[in-house]
């Protein structure tokens, strides 16, 4: 009985089959042949990065650390001190960071997470700190969104800064689909705020009091990716699907993006959701994936490390676990491409590096953070 015994456990052990590490070997692309590298590994479930002046790198973990990789590529043992607590439940957590754009001389930087609201439930939070040595000071919140709701679900959330200087937040839904429609909460929300949380005097609905004064953009589902595009400055966001209907949008002020009024996917019972795919009044999608490929992270590759993918838009895949190339001519989708997929990664975050590299990074027990580099050096 005992060598049964073995071979069952040899065929439950070789069924749980963990992701790959990073390959040695050359990738070949349909442009670029690429070599992927591991930075750092021996990440709990990283969610977002940011690229400090002095070559460090931060890197958010969803339970509520936030860790310093150092110029030389160590990861430090010890996070950073003064970080808010998060309600770690879920989807939720530490999610998104951002510098201030005037990082060099205010030491800025910002955070969103799963927290709780004034009705002492979870919602999408935005606090911002002032980093000093390995800790966080003179921490303050700037928004905490009017979301509030049991569960784990749909927090959203990334952080963007446009030429302006305006602070983009995205809010999911939390999992309350019909609360998308209604601008009377920020769930299902792009939010744009000045970088101390206060409302600009142009927001669609503060001008029109039609909505909550925060609000840029609704009818979202859970918008985990957001990215300004290089030539026009534009905000691009993608947001989850349900049963596929995973979207990129371009976020316009006042304008709805359908859910759950309109989606190209559909429940996960299997049955239709609202009026179907298009609606009068709905903005439709710049690209729709069915079936799911369950978006997070996105950025426009804007180094020059790869010539051929320059201007394109990158997505992590967590659901089918590759990267995806959304291959651009201008503002027009002109092609796509699947990388990494024989990885099996969870991709959580894509980054352009300013050293012209992309940057990954993957949503496991044991994850990492990535760099793709040229097969050619």
């Amino acid at each position: 009985m005992r060598w049964r015994i073995i071979a069952i456990a040899v065929l439950i052990s070789s069924c749980a089959i963990p992701p790959r590490p990073a390959p040695a070997e050359i990738v070949t692309s349909r442009d670029h042949d690429f070599r992927v590298v591991t930075v750092a590994g021996g990440l709990a479930h990283p969610w977002a990065l940011a690229f400090l002046p002095d070559g460090r790198i931060l890197v958010t973990e969803r339970a509520g650390r936030v860790r310093v990789i150092d110029a030389g590529g160590a990861l430090l043992p010890e996070p950073l001190a003064g970080v808010p607590d998060v309600v770690d439940s879920g989807q939720g957590g530490l999610l998104d960071i951002a510098l201030h754009p005037g990082f060099k001389t205010n030491r800025l930087l910002y955070l969103s997470y799963a927290g709780h609201g004034p009705e002492g439930r979870p919602t999408t939070v935005v606090s911002r700190a002032r980093l000093e040595g390995m800790g966080l000071r003179d921490l303050e919140t700037v928004f905490v969104a009017r979301a509030e709701a049991g569960g784990g679900r749909h927090f959203g959330s990334r952080l963007v800064f446009d030429a302006n200087g305006y602070l983009f937040v995205s809010v999911g839904e939390r999992g309350q689909s019909d609360w998308a429609q209604d601008p009377g909460n920020h769930a299902g929300t792009i939010v744009r705020l000045h970088d101390d949380g206060r409302v600009p005097a142009d927001n669609p609905f503060a001008v029109s009091g039609e909505g909550l004064p925060e609000i840029w953009s609704y009818g979202h589902r859970n918008p985990q990716g957001m990215a300004l595009h290089p030539e026009t400055g534009a905000l691009w966001a993608h947001e989850h699907g349900p049963r596929g209907g995973d979207e990129i949008n371009i976020p316009r002020p006042g304008l709805n993006y359908g859910w759950p009024k309109t989606t190209y996917g559909r429940a996960y019972s299997g049955l239709p959701i609202g009026a179907g795919p298009t609606a009068p009044g709905i903005e439709p999608p710049v690209l729709h994936w069915t079936p799911s490929i369950s978006p997070s992270g996105m950025a426009f590759y804007t180094g020059d490390r790869f010539p051929a993918w320059r201007g394109d838009i990158f997505v992590g895949a967590l659901g089918q676990a590759h990267l995806r190339r959304v291959i651009m001519a201008g503002e027009t989708v002109a092609g796509q491409e699947e990388l990494l997929r024989e990885m099996r990664w969870r991709i959580r975050d894509v980054r352009t590096g300013p050293d012209g590299y992309l940057y990954l990074l993957t949503d496991h027990s044991n994850g990492a953070l990535l760099r793709l580099e040229p097969a050619d050096g």
